[in-house]
């Protein structure tokens, strides 16, 4: 389905019926993804006495209880009430759900013992475009980014300087492909999450960040379609299910 679209004033035609999902599915079962020290999410049937509410075990119905953490096990879109002690809801801060957005491709650069991107890295790959949304990819980008257990590896992170430029170049809405753009171990600074937010300063309450997603190879650089789509959950974060269109 070919769809003539207008977006922030420029005019795109894109394929519909050619989804690239970069979205890592929420699985109860150890090949889920997981960071900050949580065990595995839970999907169980409800239990009453000895009626199990699964068709396979007599009931008529699956009717399943799910437990999880959109932080910690898989991808997850927030707001600033991420770090806020005002309550701000991602159902009530994204508004809307397409935007132009660029892919790029990050070899992460080596500083003391961590892997970091940097503001020339990025600066360098957008090369003087100002997208609306941005999709880090890091390197080496393989599978096992769907299952990984991340807790103390000291992953890949943004610097504040990178997620300041980002910030100061209009870039609302940032996607990437690790469990957080901050150092996992950090003191609780969250400077890139602050920089990228321009919080405290002046908020910028329209802005997300959306983490632990997974761009497969065949997804070449460039500019697509993103449409953001997101669980209405009234949290500072919920599971999301971001989605590119190859613009022709």
């Amino acid at each position: 389905m070919i769809a003539q679209l207008t977006i922030n004033n420029k005019s795109i035609k894109v394929d519909l019926s050619k989804p690239l999902d970069i979205s890592i599915p929420l699985g109860a079962s150890d090949k889920n993804p997981i960071a900050w020290y949580l065990d595995q999410p839970k999907i169980e049937p409800v239990k009453d006495g000895e009626w199990i509410a699964k068709v396979s075990e007599g009931s008529s119905v699956n009717f399943n209880n799910i437990a999880f953490n959109p932080h910690a096990h898989g991808t997850h879109t927030e707001c600033i009430g991420h770090i806020t002690p005002e309550f701000y809801s991602i159902n009530e801060i994204l508004k809307t759900f397409f935007f132009l957005s660029e892919v790029i491709t990050v070899v992460p650069e080596t500083s003391g013992q961590d892997l970091v991107i940097s503001e020339k890295q990025i600066k360098h790959l957008l090369n003087n475009k100002t997208p609306e949304a941005i999709v880090i990819r890091t390197l080496p980008n393989t599978n096992s980014k769907k299952n990984r257990k991340y807790s103390n590896t000291n992953w890949v992170y943004l610097l504040e300087e990178a997620a300041e430029y980002l910030k100061q170049i209009g870039v609302k809405h940032l996607l990437i492909d690790l469990p957080s753009i901050d150092k996992e171990k950090d003191d609780g600074n969250l400077l890139a999450h602050r920089a990228f937010w321009n919080y405290p300063e002046a908020p910028r309450l329209d802005a997300t960040i959306t983490e632990f997603i997974y761009v497969k190879n065949k997804i070449e650089d460039g500019s697509y379609l993103l449409n953001l789509q997101i669980a209405p959950f009234q949290n500072d974060a919920t599971p999301s299910k971001p989605v590119l269109y190859e613009i022709m």
